[in-house]
């Protein structure tokens, strides 16, 4: 039962991390497929430490450090769509800032 609830959280994210590497024109299209591959190792971690029967405090700072990289890639964009006017990650340059 937890092999196959393992095996398909495990497609999840590679599903996600497939899509990551494929979608790279938008920074938004990109920032999905990281919340998408964050929320399959939140379950993944979820089923894991269930199994064991550990204490689900990690789970709480996990979700801490989640909320704090969509609201930096957030801000990313925002501040992008403000300097550039678009989203597309290839008009990006960190030597620009």
């Amino acid at each position: 039962m937890f092999n196959m609830i393992l095996l398909v959280l495990m497609f999840m994210f590679m599903c996600g991390s497939f899509s990551f590497i494929l979608k790279r024109k938008h920074l938004l299209s990109m920032l999905l497929s990281l919340e998408y591959v964050v929320l399959s190792l939140f379950f993944m971690l979820l089923v894991m430490l269930m199994i064991y029967k550990w204490e689900l405090y990690f789970l709480m700072i996990f979700l801490t450090f989640s909320v704090c990289e969509g609201v930096l890639g957030l801000a990313i964009m925002v501040s992008m769509i403000r300097t550039h006017g678009n989203d597309y990650f290839q008009s990006y340059s960190i030597m620009q800032c």
